[in-house]
């Protein structure tokens, strides 16, 4: 995970909203929502059981913005 990643995941707001994972080209690889966008987004970061289609994901995302 780059620095700039790690920045944003800790301004990420507590409230419901949209998020956009995106690769190194800047393109958006995923989008999801969350009730609580804090907790949904670091959980992909974090050490913990993932299936392969999200490990995978992980291992492209450079950056992430969201919408609230």
């Amino acid at each position: 995970m780059n620095e700039r990643l790690k920045e944003k995941l800790n301004k990420l707001p507590l409230d419901p909203g949209v998020y956009f994972h995106k690769n190194k080209d800047g393109e958006i690889i995923y989008v999801g929502k969350a009730a609580v966008l804090k907790n949904r987004v670091r959980q992909y970061f974090q050490k913990s059981h993932k299936d392969v289609k999200t490990e995978a994901l992980v291992k492209e995302i450079y950056d992430t913005d969201w919408i609230v």
